[in-house]
């Protein structure tokens, strides 16, 4: 067993996590802990007990829950404290950080109206770029740049380096895409990106947990994450966003109360008067309820190390990669993560002709993994709950699975796996 194995092993008992259940679906929704647990039946004490006093006699208060969440966070994606805040959902984050950073208006040619995203990325974040482009009234057709995949499960660095032009006002990518598992090289997209006049700005969703980051010092602009899925806070838990230090001169292109500054909020001026930092980007009341499950998970990542983290993450997917190779190549799988250990996110993409019946298989039997249309298998390994040995029994089942051909009975169709 590898020395990373050794000095995390003990985490894994903080987890609700059924000893005949293999969880390999710890991208999508991390396991509860008891640590996030108590941190919720804490704050629902203090509703209980202190109720709208709470605010400012809660542990911590509540007034300033999301900024002692954000200090807690910042050193997992590389942050400075000010730079990060814990608010809002995903998408709605994306849409904040569109508003203040494409901001077409600013360039004295006028030219900067374009949008960069990449074929592969995660919906939703496709989504909001195009119907954010359709509210400043651009065309999607003409104002979205999609830098195409050249193999369908990767995005080559260089073609997005290529597609940058004057006319780009800001790039917007995923740190990992979300089938493959790629793990893109965020210095190197973000050096070109200001070298050709726009910001970077990325989706940490895949990442922000397991691969530690260097925001403040690759000089990203922006970036936004769930905390969900490595950082377990659980279903539809509260969001993150970061905005660098040298750009937070910029005004939140849409304000809210909460993004005033503490000590004039209570004040209820007409003018907004922004907080300082990543603050000034909240828009609406704080999540508590939320953010205290997001508090307890934070507090075993701290205590875990995200370097840590990463290394047992590594050797955790090149095991199971290398068991697929051995193992499972002679049934028709393939692995579609990349091999090198700087390319690769925390999850391994399986793939398979028959992916859909063989992931409803194993999940008869115990195993959560996660389908992706058309082929795709999603495994987690995740760090803080999953070991060695959880990899061999998982292979076993599938080996199984497949000499049994008992995948066969399940049916085909779209929509019958979540």
């Amino acid at each position: 067993m590898n020395s990373s194995d050794q000095s995390l092993a003990a985490f894994r008992d903080r987890f609700y996590c059924a000893p005949e259940c293999l969880y390999f679906d710890g991208n999508s929704l991390g396991l509860l802990s008891k640590d996030a647990e108590a941190s919720v039946l804490r704050v629902l004490e203090e509703w209980k007990t202190l109720a709208i006093d709470g605010w400012t006699a809660g542990t911590p208060p509540w007034f300033h829950a999301a900024e002692e969440l954000a200090r807690l966070q910042a050193p997992l994606v590389g942050a400075q404290p000010d730079e990060v805040i814990v608010h809002g959902s995903t998408t709605v984050n994306e849409h904040l950080l569109l508003a203040s950073f494409y901001r077409p208006e600013d360039d004295e040619r006028g030219r900067r109206r374009k949008l960069l995203i990449d074929e592969l990325n995660f919906p939703s974040d496709r989504y909001a770029a195009e119907s954010f482009l359709r509210l400043k009234g651009a065309d999607p057709q003409d104002a979205l740049v999609v830098v195409p995949s050249r193999d369908g499960r990767t995005i080559a660095e260089e073609d997005i380096i290529a597609a940058l032009s004057d006319e780009i006002a800001v790039v917007l990518l995923p740190a990992v895409l979300y089938r493959s598992g790629q793990l893109l090289d965020i210095r190197r997209i973000t050096r070109a990106a200001h070298e050709a006049g726009a910001y970077a700005g990325f989706d940490l969703s895949h990442s922000a947990g397991v691969v530690p980051h260097r925001l403040h010092d690759d000089e990203v602009d922006f970036a936004f994450w769930c905390t969900y899925k490595y950082l377990n806070s659980g279903p539809g838990g509260v969001a993150s966003l970061f905005v660098h230090r040298n750009r937070q001169y910029l005004a939140p292109g849409l304000a809210g109360w909460f993004g005033s500054d503490k000590e004039r909020q209570f004040d209820m001026a007409p003018q907004f008067t922004p907080a300082a930092g990543a603050g000034a980007w909240q828009v609406g009341t704080p999540h508590l309820l939320s953010m205290a499950a997001l508090e307890g998970a934070l507090r075993i990542h701290r205590e875990a190390g995200i370097e840590r983290i990463r290394a047992r993450s590594l050797e955790l997917t090149a095991y199971l990669i290398e068991a697929v190779d051995t193992r499972l190549a002679r049934y028709g799988f393939a692995v579609g993560t990349p091999r090198e250990p700087e390319r690769r996110g925390g999850h391994v993409a399986l793939e398979h002709a028959e992916a859909i019946r063989i992931n409803a298989a194993l999940k008869e039997r115990g195993v959560v993994p996660d389908f992706r249309y058309p082929n795709v298998i999603r495994l987690a390994p995740v760090p803080l709950y999953i070991d060695f040995a959880d990899i061999d029994r998982l292979i076993e089942i599938i080996v199984t699975v497949m000499e049994s051909g008992s995948y066969r009975a399940h049916s085909s169709e779209r929509g019958t796996v979540a």
